[in-house]
């Protein structure tokens, strides 16, 4: 997967999760979530973007370790949505799997970096 589908990819995940954020229930928790859910999920392309045009490979590892942290804490939101039972789990799994690929491309992604960064 090249740079480009990567970005597509990680804005598409965004939008998605923005769409299931917003059809939480109007509840404390399903507000609260909904926050938390957008925030996170949109901060995934917008590091990803700005790990794109790092100035440095430390700049770039930074960034990437970033999208990581951001990609897993939308798995936790994700998992509390269907543990509270928000919305049908159906609708969530494939958010949930998305979630987990991209956070496992990006450590691959920053092992590489690190590796690269190591020989040098």
């Amino acid at each position: 997967m090249n740079k480009e589908e990567l970005r597509k990819r990680t804005y598409d995940f965004a939008q998605r999760c923005i769409k299931l954020a917003m059809a939480l229930p109007s509840t404390r928790l399903g507000k609260h979530i909904e926050g938390q859910l957008i925030r996170c999920a949109t901060s995934v392309p917008a590091n990803y973007r700005a790990a794109l045009v790092a100035q440095s490979k430390a700049a770039f590892i930074a960034k990437i370790s970033i999208v990581i942290e951001e990609a897993d804490e939308s798995c936790f939101w994700l998992e509390l949505i269907i543990d509270e039972e928000l919305l049908r789990k159906d609708l969530v799994l494939p958010l949930l799997s998305e979630a987990k690929e991209l956070a496992s491309i990006f450590v691959k992604s920053r092992m590489t970096s690190q590796s690269d960064q190591n020989h040098k």
